[in-house]
């Protein structure tokens, strides 16, 4: 198919293509950009007048098995598989259709989520291209236990991480520190040292695996930093004092120098902290100040936790930029070119280039301008397949 008459932003630049201004969709459902005039003999063609297209949105950070609708996480393990496996198809299927054309899912118990990427690979199921983690690595009773990852030791992290590659995971998740919907677990605590860290790092960069790590407390976020792990989830600068209010420059220097990259899981419902000028004063000085260390941000939500849905990632850019002082430029890389980097998906997807995945979204006014669009595109594509438009 030759999608024509489009202004394309590539994923990169701050501005619309001066070259290219339509987009083929190979049998192989991979990209090649070129030109309206350039129709081929057979081959299907759709004029788009004018609409914007960039890359398909990304999501470094959901949890497939978790209903936001329920308080209680432990609830979706109660039901069964089958039951369980529709509820999470039917969250994968809407997270497509909002343009979410990938995502990296960090945490389940029973490795559900791989059943559903393997169904979504294969073409069974409609939803995102899904890199996931199984079973996080977390201290006996600590955050997210009840998933079944719960390891004392360096011998016991290793052993869990063993059973993550045994069933097929694609990255490492370590809880550097605990979080809030575990019961008993404080979001300032570390969990693990940083030799601990390092040893799991290790065995899976040795295996071919990146490690994202769930950190909050100051203390996990040095540990894991020093450590090397791939990500750092949250990053939200917890102490004694209260959470935001222990920021590291020199710590913040190291994530940058050892080339980190921060996923902070600004979901929609942050903007209820847009009208607190003070708050919002005293955040955004906090971004600027990580990223002026050479801090990378990455969109996230933590989709699946309460009341933030897995569809929802659209809404949340606009807030993820007032909430971080970005451009629209930086916060659409956010979530397709530099996120592709961040979740090793660059190969692949991310932006829109010759041999790419054709991960495409359209719309008729330009996102470059206003954020907003997004929650409204008028065409989808998803690793070449055609999933809303006319």
């Amino acid at each position: 198919m030759l999608l024509r008459n489009l202004k394309i932003w590539d994923g990169i630049e701050n501005h619309y293509s001066d070259q290219f201004d339509a987009l083929r969709i190979t049998d192989q459902g991979l990209l090649v950009l070129t030109t309206s005039d350039d129709i081929q003999g057979g081959e299907a063609t759709q004029d788009l007048a004018g609409a914007y297209a960039i890359p398909g949105l990304i999501d470094a950070h959901i949890h497939l098995c978790l209903d936001p609708r329920e308080p209680d996480p432990f609830a979706h393990g109660k039901l069964p598989e089958s039951e369980q496996l529709k509820a999470m198809a039917e969250r994968a299927y809407k997270m497509v259709r909002a343009g979410i054309t990938s995502a990296r899912d960090l945490g389940g118990g029973q490795w559900l989520e791989l059943k559903i990427r393997d169904a979504i690979k294969s073409g069974d199921i409609q939803g995102p291209r899904l890199v996931c983690a199984g079973q996080p690595i977390t201290s006996v009773e600590g955050h997210c236990h009840f998933w079944g990852g719960e390891a004392n030791d360096e011998a016991s992290a290793l052993t869990v991480l063993d059973r993550q590659v045994k069933k097929g995971v694609d990255l490492i998740k370590v809880m550097a520190t605990g979080g809030n919907i575990t019961p008993g677990s404080r979001p300032v605590d570390a969990q693990f040292d940083e030799t601990i860290i390092r040893a799991i790092v290790r065995a899976a960069n040795s295996q071919g695996f990146s490690v994202a790590a769930h950190c909050h407390g100051v203390d996990g976020i040095r540990n894991a930093a020093h450590a090397g792990v791939t990500t750092i989830e949250h990053c939200s600068w917890v102490g004694p004092e209260g959470w935001g209010k222990h920021y590291e420059p020199e710590l913040a220097r190291t994530i940058g120098e050892k080339g980190i990259w921060v996923s902070p899981t600004v979901n929609a419902g942050w903007g209820r902290h847009l009208g607190n000028e003070r708050y919002l004063a005293a955040i955004n000085a906090r971004y600027q100040a990580m990223k002026a260390e050479g801090c990378r941000l990455i969109a996230s939500t933590d989709a699946g936790i309460p009341n933030v849905f897995h569809e929802d990632l659209p809404k949340a850019l606009a807030v993820f930029k007032a909430v971080a002082a970005l451009s629209n430029l930086e916060t659409l890389k956010s979530a397709t070119s530099e996120c592709a980097r961040a979740v090793g998906l660059e190969a692949v997807t991310g932006r829109l280039a010759d041999g790419l995945s054709a991960d495409i979204l359209m719309f008729d006014q330009s996102p470059l301008d206003n954020l907003e669009v997004l929650e409204n595109p008028s065409w989808i594509f998803a690793n070449g397949q055609q999933i809303t438009g006319q």
